[in-house]
């Protein structure tokens, strides 16, 4: 059986078999939430983040129904609840989870999909986006660090301007962009990303760039 993709970076969708899932609004929530959960959870847990404003009886009765609304995937349920919990079937693939993994090229084509959930305001996703953007941003860093290493410089340059277009004011981001255009033997570039980024600095921060930074193109500026 193929698995079923859920993607929470991004545009939330949910697949199976190459093609797309209808899910009634509800039930992207709580496919959302056991994504960003990772694990099953208790029902009543599911009451208050989902139904908040809701009696127990009135939340449970909603959770029967968005299970029931659910679509199934190549004839299997999305969802397992078994002794008061529910969580995703063993068949569905997050995104987020192999983002987490190990650095493969399909991690790689995962971080360059977006935030997780853009536009969902809920504030149990607005603690785990934050989270996320620390995880994706080291992550670009470091892929963009390997793809240099393999000389691989565009995809490295790609990686590297995506983190500091995540946090402009990142310095670890503007060096491994530096250090990509000195490995490509583009001095000019490397100097022209340190300005910007020293201008920046000092126009939000009032601050001058780190001497790990500077020390990058030393030899540039003095020559």
């Amino acid at each position: 059986m193929e698995p079923t993709e859920l993607n929470v970076l991004g545009r939330f969708s949910c697949r199976a078999a190459g093609r797309p899932l209808i899910l009634p609004p509800r039930g992207e929530r709580l496919l959302a939430y056991l994504a960003l959960h990772r694990v099953p959870v208790r029902r009543d847990q599911l009451y208050g983040v989902l139904w908040g404003d809701s009696s127990e009886d009135r939340a449970s009765s909603n959770l029967r129904s968005t299970l029931w609304r659910l679509p199934r995937s190549q004839g299997e349920s999305l969802i397992e609840a078994a002794d008061g919990h529910v969580g995703l079937a063993a068949h569905v693939a997050v995104d987020l989870w192999r983002v987490e993994g190990d650095g493969t090229d399909e991690r790689e084509s995962h971080l360059l999909a977006g935030d997780l959930l853009p536009g969902w305001d809920d504030d149990w996703v607005a603690a785990e986006r934050e989270r996320y953007r620390q995880l994706r941003l080291h992550a670009l860093e470091d892929l963009c660090a390997r793809r240099r290493a393999q000389a691989r410089f565009a995809d490295a340059l790609r990686l590297g301007l995506i983190a500091v277009q995540s946090d402009p004011l990142r310095e670890t981001a503007h060096r491994q962009v530096i250090e990509v255009h000195l490995a490509e033997g583009n001095a000019g570039e490397a100097l022209r990303q340190y300005e910007a980024f020293r201008r920046l600095l000092h126009s939000e921060l009032g601050l001058p760039p780190s001497p790990a930074i500077r020390r990058l193109v030393d030899e540039l500026l003095d020559a």
